[in-house]
């Protein structure tokens, strides 16, 4: 057991803010921002943590792949573009609630298969929240369900999670391996969570539509603010979604698809809007929030908290193969469930590599292991993945916002029941996995 002090330090500051978060008896983002500043202040002091390691745990790629899609979307939302799209999606399904739901989360998980998921999320929340409202309806098992069926089918796919792609780095898996070993499993946990979500908010969605009438008898097209600024923007859309499905040949990152979106839709619309109208609309505190969990974390990693932790799982590894997969599973799911899955993910990929240079047989079982781990139970809290965190800071702005204790309740059983169904898979399909 490690004696430095930094290692108790990290773990101490990361819990008492952690727990704050948790209450949010104070403002979520106010509380990470200050604990990341705590975590740096002790680490300069205690020597474990320096001001160039922090701007490094920053997530350059994440922060800016978010911004460039809220600029974007900032830009489609003042073209009245989401109340088009709103008006016209729920018109097909006569205001009934699990229709529209069910086409939404269609819509979701396709996209969420091509595209990574913070991208299909940012796309598709500010749709829910237009349709929802206009319906008078409670926003919270849609947008919820949206972030849950997001992560599961971006489990499925090289790209469609961003675990998955450094894992893939890491491991040397290609995109057809990922549709091969992780997409059947992502088949069949998606069909036994839609079974459950249907069941528990079954009252919801048996409410008959208040507005239907009032609905039918909407014109889209009167929400339609400004056509040329419309136009422009789905065209921009267009550009960005087809170089987000050849980026890998590009060799280029979605983050800077994202932010050359931006920077090429403010340039278009600009002698109509100003910067200012259009940056205020975006949501610069998940950006801030964010930064700070990646701080926070870094100092656990910094302080070797991590690679303890990563150590300690695998040991033992070789002489228990499949015991030792399971290990992986859960931990580093309930783990990604409270430190993000991505910093989880980057903690256990050299863990995971130096065990398969070693010649341990059986390694591809703790690769595959990890992509179900990390990525099933980052729904468990809303800061387990980040379309947990877009889509928990969105629905502050809504009659229905999303509590940390209402969303694990709601879905700890759902993903408890991945992790078992997950479990089964592993242990009686073991050598279809090692192979």
């Amino acid at each position: 057991m490690p004696e430095e002090f930094g290692f108790w330090i990290s773990i101490i500051v990361f819990v008492v803010i952690f727990t704050f978060i948790i209450t949010e008896k104070v403002n979520r983002t106010a509380i990470a921002f200050y604990g990341a500043v705590l975590m740096l202040t002790f680490g300069h002091i205690f020597d474990f943590y320096t001001f160039e390691a922090a701007a490094e745990a920053i997530d350059g790629a994440t922060v800016s792949l978010l911004f460039g899609m809220m600029v974007l979307i900032a830009v489609l939302e003042k073209s009245g573009f989401f109340q088009y799209i709103a008006i016209k999606t729920a018109k097909k399904t006569g205001g009934d609630l699990w229709k529209l739901t069910f086409l939404l989360w269609t819509l979701t998980t396709v996209l969420s298969m091509f595209l990574d998921n913070v991208t299909t999320i940012l796309l598709i929340v500010p749709v829910t929240l237009v349709i929802t409202r206009m319906l008078k309806y409670n926003p919270t098992p849609v947008l919820m369900a949206e972030a849950l069926l997001s992560n599961i089918w971006g489990v499925g796919t090289m790209i469609g999670d961003p675990p998955n792609i450094l894992i893939a780095s890491a491991s040397g898996y290609t995109f057809a391996e990922f549709l091969m070993y992780a997409l059947p499993v992502v088949v069949v946990v998606w069909f036994v969570v839609m079974m459950m979500i249907r069941v528990m908010f079954r009252q919801e969605f048996q409410t008959p539509p208040k507005r239907a009438k009032v609905l039918m008898k909407m014109d889209e097209n009167s929400v339609i603010k400004n056509q040329v600024v419309l136009t422009r923007s789905i065209w921009t859309l267009g550009i960005i979604i087809v170089l987000f499905f050849v980026h890998g040949l590009l060799h280029v990152p979605a983050a800077f698809i994202a932010l050359f979106g931006a920077a090429l839709l403010l340039l278009l619309v600009s002698p109509v809007y100003t910067m200012h109208s259009i940056l205020k609309k975006t949501e610069l505190t998940v950006l801030l929030f964010f930064a700070s969990l990646f701080v926070l974390v870094g100092g656990l990693e910094q302080a070797g908290v991590l690679e303890y932790i990563a150590t300690f799982i695998i040991s033992g590894a070789e002489q228990h193969l499949i015991l030792t997969a399971l290990i992986i599973l859960w931990v580093t799911a309930i783990l990604s469930s409270i430190l993000d899955n991505v910093p989880m993910t980057i903690a256990m990929v050299p863990v995971l590599a130096y065990l398969e240079a070693s010649g341990v047989a059986g390694a591809n079982l703790f690769w595959w292991a990890l992509v179900f781990g990390v990525g099933f139970w980052g729904n468990g809290t809303p800061v387990g993945s980040t379309a947990g965190v877009i889509v928990s800071a969105k629905s502050q702005s809504t009659s229905h916002p999303i509590s940390f204790t209402t969303w694990v309740k709601t879905w700890f059983p759902v993903m408890l029941v991945s992790l078992l169904i997950t479990s089964v898979i592993l242990v009686f399909f073991s050598s279809y996995f090692m192979n």
